[in-house]
């Protein structure tokens, strides 16, 4: 988790704890959470996104069933091997 190891994170809590309180902890840690989670889930619709405006161009549905093809007559070739 970016390089922070267990001392790191305690002397992190340990400044936290000192400047903000012990009472504004939690608080900041359920912002963070929701913002934690608002982003992933903004980063997941973006992708979903992207993905659904590439499957819309004329295509890339018959290229990936080409794929799916070859990778399939690739492995029988190497079960017959």
């Amino acid at each position: 988790m970016f390089g922070l190891g267990t001392p790191e994170l305690i002397v992190i809590l340990a400044i936290a704890f000192l400047v903000f309180g012990g009472k504004k902890l939690p608080e900041i840690g359920a912002g963070l959470g929701k913002a934690i989670t608002s982003f992933k889930r903004g980063i997941r619709d973006v992708e979903d996104e992207g993905k659904g405006i590439i499957n819309d161009i004329p295509g890339v549905k018959e290229a990936a069933e080409v794929k799916q093809t070859m990778d399939q007559v690739k492995n029988l070739g190497n079960v017959l091997k």
